[in-house]
């Protein structure tokens, strides 16, 4: 199998195009498959649609569904679309149940249903079991393709059935046990049946120490366990412990660039306008919530400035220090966030993790407040010929860090005590906080110093 870089990339696609014109369907399917599924589906994402559809005449239902994987969901829809249901529905015959369970999931209900109706009966009503799951959970995210072995089953009868078995199985790294009652009794790699002594009943070489996850168990608990121990796969399980179907490593690592983005999007305040087909008016939509939100809060930041106008009269230079004081209180108290909220993801803090959090931002917050308040002890006396001035802003810095690393490496872990997730509470929250306790600070102090500042 060939993987491509650019240049070759791009002569492999004219020699295919040109084949397609000369109507050469055997060096056409010769060479795609020659190529990896990934550059095989960027080929095909550049192909005009007649060009397409003699690739979906050239190709079989399992090779072009190595392509449709590949695809991003709107290129995936716009093949539905070129495509009849008898077509579709025989490409997700041939592809894994899950995968397929994925796409048919997202797709308006009766198309789904259309397409279902002409898929095989054994496979639609797998597919169908997969989508009655809630989404993200293990049940919604397992596959069926793969391989259970019984206990009393010899080692060189479970070799001789892997050879056939193994090309329809999602992985066989991990092979699951059942007992007669179709319970999961245990695990046993490839690795122990190939050394294990072949009239050995495959019991000898399993491990009862499998660890597994119930069908309701929600996706990131799961990324999280297979990442802790480190597993290729994870068995799931009914709440009467019947083996159902495995979740693989593959399906985890989606499931945390999903989780990634959507936890962006939380913070951010930006949740459900990341993708991209939606248009500008259902962008602003999803976004308007929290823009209202943080207008409001705004009107708290404006009214604390307005409690202090007597001291800008005073003084206006100290105006010209406000975004200063907010800027870097809102930036610091979100990376101070971004952190607690990873670690909050990545797994639950106990007690004493959380302390230790804490103490490591406040320290940060400390260290970094001491590094810009020297800094503006230098700047301003240089620039605005004040160091009664600068120390002013210098101080109020200092103490506008120091507090803002505490709100946002405190607030999450309060929002997640209350079963809340930090990520949609925390961000721009977080950032309005830390604008009015930094011009509290700042005027606060400026305010008792006013007598000494040059008017």
């Amino acid at each position: 199998m060939v993987k491509l870089n650019q240049y070759t990339r791009d002569e492999y696609k004219k020699f295919i195009i040109s084949k397609i014109d000369d109507e050469a369907s055997l060096e056409v399917h010769e060479t795609m498959m020659d190529l990896h599924p990934t550059d095989r589906s960027e080929i095909y994402r550049e192909l005009t649609e007649l060009q397409r559809h003699f690739i979906h005449q050239v190709l079989s239902p399992k090779e072009i569904g190595e392509i449709f994987e590949q695809l991003e969901t709107e290129e995936q829809e716009r093949f539905i679309q070129e495509v009849d249901e008898r077509y579709a529905a025989s490409m997700f015959d041939a592809m894994y149940a899950d995968d397929a369970a994925d796409f048919l999931a997202e797709m308006k209900e009766e198309k789904a249903k259309e397409i279902l109706g002409s898929m095989h009966r054994e496979e639609a009503e797998e597919v169908r079991e997969l989508m009655s799951y809630e989404e993200g959970t293990a049940g919604a995210l397992m596959t069926k393709e793969f391989i259970i072995l019984r206990e009393s089953e010899k080692v060189k009868d479970v070799l001789v059935r892997l050879r056939k078995e193994a090309p329809e199985a999602e992985t066989i790294y991990y092979l699951y046990v059942i007992d007669d009652d179709h319970k999961l009794a245990g695990v046993v790699s490839l690795r122990d049946l190939i050394i294990a002594d072949p009239e050995n009943e495959v019991v000898e070489p399993m491990s009862t120490r499998v660890v597994s996850v119930d069908t309701e168990d929600d996706q990131e608990d799961i990324a999280r366990l297979i990442k802790k121990y480190d597993f290729l796969a994870v068995p799931v399980v009914t709440k009467q412990n019947t083996l159902v179907g495995i979740i693989t490593v593959d399906d985890i690592l989606d499931v945390v660039e999903e989780e990634t983005e959507e936890d962006f999007g939380e913070i951010s305040g930006t949740r459900g306008s990341l993708d991209a087909k939606i248009s500008s008016f259902e962008a602003a939509k999803k976004r308007a919530p929290w823009i209202i939100i943080l207008m409001f809060l705004g009107l708290i930041t404006a009214n604390v400035i307005g409690q202090f106008e007597e001291t800008l009269e005073a003084v206006v230079l100290l105006s010209v220090f406000i975004p200063l004081i907010m800027d870097s209180a809102g930036n610091t108290g979100t990376q101070a966030l971004a952190v607690m909220v990873r670690r909050l993801a990545v797994g639950s803090l106990d007690r004493g993790a959380v302390l230790s959090m804490v103490r490591r931002e406040f320290g940060t917050g400390i260290l970094l407040g001491l590094f810009c308040a020297v800094t503006l002890l230098i700047l301003i006396p240089f620039f605005y010929g004040s160091f009664m001035l600068a120390g002013i802003v210098g101080l109020s810095l200092f103490l506008t860090l120091s507090v803002a690393t505490i709100v946002g490496a405190v607030i999450p872990i309060i929002i997640n005590k209350l079963k809340i997730d930090p990520a949609v509470a925390s961000g721009p929250f977080i950032t309005t906080l830390n604008d009015v306790i930094g011009l509290m600070i700042y005027f606060s102090i400026a305010t008792a110093m006013l007598q000494y500042l040059p008017q």
